[in-house]
């Protein structure tokens, strides 16, 4: 609508209102506005034009949509207001309407002040009858607007105070904005702004929360009944009984104004009075513990706790809440439907949700670092204080106090950390930092070790320790089972993983080397006993038993180590948000991925190519030989890498699987009682760790393309290879002598083979001709009797089958 033009009246206009809150009542009532004239008129017209015209407008507080990746399945709202501006073609033409029947029949004709309304107000207020309040939809919106401006709380309460300097300064803001804006764009403002009760603010959040469609689908009745709810909210509430019959009344008082003003015929009207007033009282959900999914909770608080980290937002956390509650953002997180829907019924599959084992799992995209999962079987939920459902926690200590635990409800990070949670420990899936760390240190693949039943480290622990060596103070580890000993190189060492063998790998390495691989590939040691060791170089190099996963770490930060290695060495910092558009659709940076070259291309994918050999596959240069999870393969179908591990008395159990564009991580282990009683177990059980992960990943990647990792070339693989000498019949001292001063090491077989040499002389190598620079070189001792066996003395030395291992045991 064309904007009325202003004339020299509006001045007269604004003299008369001046006199008649100043109280210069007999002037203003007895002569018109262009004969008022006198003292009191002149004072009057002075103190108005001394107030300021120029109205500070903040933008009212909007609510923020969560979305999934897809960026249409809504995952959270969030909001300290229930509000979303929008323009004024999306509002039913008939709301509009609507509204100005209700509280300002003269919108379109006044000047922002309405000069007859003012006098009709003093009048009947001077009379003692009902007081009048006679602000226009202007005149609101500016009370409206002050307050959403304001910074101060005094300013809230004199911006809504009952006083003449109050109407006296909306007065004067009105005016002016008249003159700024059109009368549509006022209306706009107005109806994104008022308050409708029940949470609701502004005519988007209103008609979503009573009527459940958006503003534009607004009929008469709905219209009159939401126009009718601005004067008082809770007096006209139609979702309470003493409001209900309240609000009708106040729907029907509107639909006869809207006859009034034109807006709708008598018949119309009659009709719009029949039906009857229905609302669907739903109030719009607030935060993570009411996600649109029950079990997307810890993602949202996932992506929460990050946004509160983040400085873009504001200089302190509450500056930074305050704009996601306010600012109005759609925000498309990482979230993937597909991949958190497998997790959520892989984490709960057989395992309750109040059961002691917590079963966490988290999923990552290499390469972008983006979070596609996190899934715990725990309801994310305030557990009731009056009410509570948690049972008391598994710890001894809080039992005999009876402190509740974590189940089955929970908001505690357990899956990310943070809040107290330090992580778990993940056993021998950190034996892919050693592994990083060799063949940093150039150490082959194909590098082998004589890894012995028990190892006697230089590693120094306290002798009370039952992990020293009997009578020493030197660090002994010991395999899940005898049969694992003998020659192993990588590949055969990570998939049956042999802790003595990366013990000893580990010591030639230099332990505070791995830690610094760990720390690259993105182990931040949130304990305080994790952190001094991993600071201190000294204290790093005596961490004997940090690769066999002492240290505590999250399933999140695991899935992003070995995804930084499926990503060919590229650690991306992990993300719940691939993009965020303000209010007024701009696009914000911060989403975007921020990754670094942590780990060379040639060391990540030999990695790669022995965390193959756990999960049951290989490449064309992998030598594996046998795995400690070898069904993820076929249950994925797909390529897989990943790793096992299992601590001390089974107190937690760990499984990484991994494709190109998944890596899933999962930990199963007690949050209330890290020193549980309880044996976490692997893939012997269905409650293990091991179906939730493997299952996790194999629901992610239907309908995925099976991309296969590239292997490793070059000397990464065999390394610096050298001739091996001759020592066939050769005395066993004197073969160890020449292989030691050839730069080899030494073994000798256990067991005897035939062979045309003397008895207990060197019946030939294990491998002959050429091997790596520094390797293992096994001199087979001869049992006499003639030729040798078919292949005696050629080939790798792999070990024996495995034997039996504790009962319900993991190796790894």
């Amino acid at each position: 609508m064309r904007k009325r033009d202003h004339n020299v009246l509006t001045n007269a206009a604004s003299l008369l209102i001046c006199g008649l809150l100043a109280g210069v009542v007999v002037a203003a009532a007895a002569f018109p506005a262009v004969a008022m004239s006198g003292l009191a008129a002149k004072a009057g017209a002075e103190t108005f034009g001394a107030l300021p015209k120029e109205l500070t407008v903040a933008r009212a507080p909007q609510i923020t949509y969560l979305l999934a990746s897809d960026g249409k399945t809504p995952l959270a709202t969030m909001y300290d207001e229930n509000r979303r501006d929008v323009e004024l073609k999306d509002i039913a033409p008939i709301m509009q309407k609507a509204i100005i029947a209700a509280e300002d029949h003269d919108f379109y004709k006044h000047n922002g002040v309405d000069l007859n309304g003012v006098a009709r107000a003093f009048v009947n207020n001077q009379a003692g009858a009902q007081r009048q309040g006679a602000s226009t939809l202007t005149m609101q919106y500016v009370r409206l607007a002050i307050s959403y401006s304001a910074t101060h709380p005094a300013d809230v309460v004199a911006a809504t105070e009952d006083t003449s300097a109050r109407k006296l300064r909306e007065m004067r803001y009105a005016l002016q904005i008249d003159k700024e804006l059109s009368k549509d764009e006022i209306l706009r403002r107005y109806l994104n702004i008022a308050a409708f009760g029940n949470g609701a603010y502004g005519i988007y959040a209103a008609s979503q929360v009573y009527f459940n469609k958006p503003p534009s689908k607004l009929d008469i009745q709905e219209s009159a009944m939401l126009a009718g709810m601005v004067k008082a909210p809770t007096a006209f509430d139609p979702t309470t009984t003493a409001g209900y019959p309240e609000a009708v009344g106040r729907r029907d008082y509107v639909i006869d104004n809207m006859v009034q003003i034109g807006a709708i015929t008598q018949e119309q009207a009659a009709q719009a009075k029949q039906i009857k007033l229905k609302v669907a009282k739903k109030r719009t959900p607030n935060g993570c513990v009411a996600t649109n999914t029950r079990s997307w909770g810890f993602f949202c608080d996932y992506f929460y706790r990050w946004w509160l980290q983040q400085e873009t937002f504001g200089s302190t956390s509450y500056d930074r809440e305050r704009r996601l509650k306010s600012g109005g953002y759609t925000i498309t997180t990482t979230l993937d439907v597909q991949a958190q829907r497998g997790a959520d019924r892989a984490v709960r599959n057989q395992l309750r949700e109040d059961a002691t084992a917590a079963r966490m799992v988290a999923a990552i995209e290499p390469g972008s670092g983006r979070v596609r999962a996190i899934a715990v079987n725990r309801n994310f939920k305030l557990d009731d204080p009056d009410h509570p459902a948690n049972k008391i926690s598994s710890d001894p200590k809080k039992a005999a106090k009876k402190i509740r635990g974590n189940r089955p409800n929970t908001v505690n990070p357990l899956i990310s950390g943070g809040a107290g949670i330090t992580g778990y420990q993940a056993g021998s899936t950190f034996k892919i930092f050693t592994l990083v760390a060799a063949l940093e240190k150039g150490y082959p693949l194909s590098y082998t070790i004589d890894a012995k039943p028990q190892f006697k480290s230089e590693y120094i622990i306290d002798a009370g320790n039952d992990a020293a060596c009997p009578g020493t103070h030197f660090y002994c580890p010991q395999n899940a089972a005898k049969s694992m000993a003998g020659v192993h190189n990588m590949w055969t060492a990570f998939g049956a993983s042999v802790n003595t063998f990366f013990v000893d790998l580990q010591q030639r390495v230099g332990a505070e080397n791995v830690v610094k691989a760990a720390q690259k590939l993105g182990i931040t040691f949130r304990a305080s006993n994790d952190a001094k060791f991993a600071a201190d170089k000294d204290s790093a190099h005596q961490w004997g038993a940090f690769t066999l996963g002492v240290s505590q770490t999250t399933p999140l930060e695991l899935a992003n180590a070995y995804a930084t290695l499926a990503a060919d060495g590229k650690y991306c910092e992990p993300i719940p948000v691939q993009e965020i558009r303000g209010p007024d659709g701009e696009k914000l940076d911060i989403a975007s991925p921020h990754c670094e070259q942590r780990i060379s291309t040639e060391v990540a994918r030999a990695a790669v190519d022995a965390a193959r050999c756990p999960v049951g596959d290989h490449s064309t240069t992998s030598k594996c030989k046998k795995g400690t999870a070898s069904n993820v393969r076929g249950v994925v179908n797909a390529p897989v890498a990943g790793k096992s591990g299992t601590t001390d008395g089974d107190k937690t159990s760990a499984l990484v699987a991994m494709t190109k564009q998944y890596a899933v991580a999962g930990i199963q282990a007690d949050p209330d009682w890290p020193q549980t009683n309880q044996r976490m177990r692997h893939n012997e059980v269905p409650w293990g760790i091991n179906p939730a992960v493997y299952q996790t990943l194999r629901d992610a990647m239907v309908g995925k393309e099976r991309i296969n990792f590239t292997p490793p070339s070059g000397k990464i693989i065999e390394g610096d290879q050298r001739a091996i000498p001759g020592v066939k019949c050769e005395s066993i001292e004197t073969a160890k002598s020449r292989l030691r001063g050839a730069g080899f090491e030494p073994v000798v077989a256990s067991q005897k083979t035939p062979s045309e040499c003397p008895v207990d002389t060197a019946a030939g190598t294990s491998p002959e001709g050429r091997t790596i620079k520094g390797g293992v070189v096994t001199i087979e001792v001869s049992a006499g009797g003639g030729q040798p066996k078919p292949g005696t003395g050629t080939g790798p030395v792999v070990p024996p089958p495995a034997g039996p291992t504790k009962p319900g045991r993991p190796r790894g």
